[in-house]
């Protein structure tokens, strides 16, 4: 039997603010990882869990032929990443399903360590262009894991832990769980407005834009147009309190705490 998949990170796009976003996610308690630059073009910070992590990932100003599956995408949750062990596998996976993108490829990016600086090194392989309208769905296969899950590196001010729940807010909502689940080794669970696809220690809820709306209120992304919205982050912390001192703009309720980066179009839900 094949194993549900696992979540490896998921992406903010911020285009070409990467200082500001730096500044901004750093007020909101996060530690930051050293800027990145990959050898596709683009530069990153990252969050570091336990075992998945979040990634601020954009461009340097005034670069040249820029990615433009970053230059071109809006801001905000842009990319669902999941674990794999073997890209050409995935790919395999995603052909049979009839969902695949462009073949595997590989990159890296330079990490400074105490020891001295060393590659970490990846291949990706993406779902086609569409399948999933809110962003880019793709997976990861981390050659150098020890490069990036480091432990000095996953002590947050507002106590974030794991990324336990990814909301996708869709027009079609019945269709891309079914997608999900078809995707992840999983199956659809939940009825109604709100559903469920379980991935190991973790699980994509996919509702409808009213649910959503409700669930997230004043501070819910808007639709604008679009069909299909990756809406929301949610976070387990070891204490509300951590984020709440952080944090302005906020819906603070016993057991979840609910953040909004406007600059970027990005909601943050903190449960403990």
């Amino acid at each position: 039997m094949v194993e549900r998949a696992r979540l490896d990170h998921t992406v903010v796009n911020v285009q070409f603010e990467m200082d500001k976003a730096q500044v901004l996610f750093g007020d909101l308690g996060f530690f930051l990882t050293d800027r990145g630059y990959h050898t596709l073009g683009s530069i990153n910070h990252l969050m570091m869990f336990g075992t998945d992590y979040l990634e601020l990932l954009g461009l340097p100003p005034g670069s040249e032929n820029p990615r433009k599956d970053i230059a071109e995408a809006p801001v905000g949750i842009n990319g669902l990443v999941f674990k794999t062990t073997d890209a050409d596998a995935t790919f395999a996976h995603m052909q049979a399903v009839g969902i695949a993108g462009d073949p595997p490829k590989s990159f890296s990016r330079p990490v400074k360590l105490p020891e001295g600086e060393k590659d970490a090194a990846f291949r990706t392989v993406t779902v086609r262009p569409g399948v999933f309208p809110g962003g880019r769905v793709y997976f990861c296969e981390h050659h150098t894991p020890e490069l990036v899950w480091r432990p000095e590196w996953q002590s947050h001010g507002n106590g974030a832990q794991a990324i336990p729940e990814f909301v996708v807010a869709s027009n079609e909502h019945a269709q891309e769980a079914k997608n999900f689940a078809k995707l992840l080794h999983s199956e659809v669970t939940g009825s109604g407005d709100s559903l469920g696809v379980a991935i190991t220690d973790a699980q994509i809820t996919v509702m409808t834009p009213t649910a959503y709306a409700a669930r997230y209120g004043a501070l819910a992304s808007p639709m604008a147009g679009r069909s299909s919205i990756f809406g929301a982050l949610v976070f387990r912390t070891d204490n509300l309190d951590k984020i709440r001192a952080a944090a302005l703009n906020i819906i603070d309720e016993a057991n979840r705490v609910v953040v909004r980066v406007p600059e970027y179009d990005t909601v943050l839900e903190f449960v403990e």
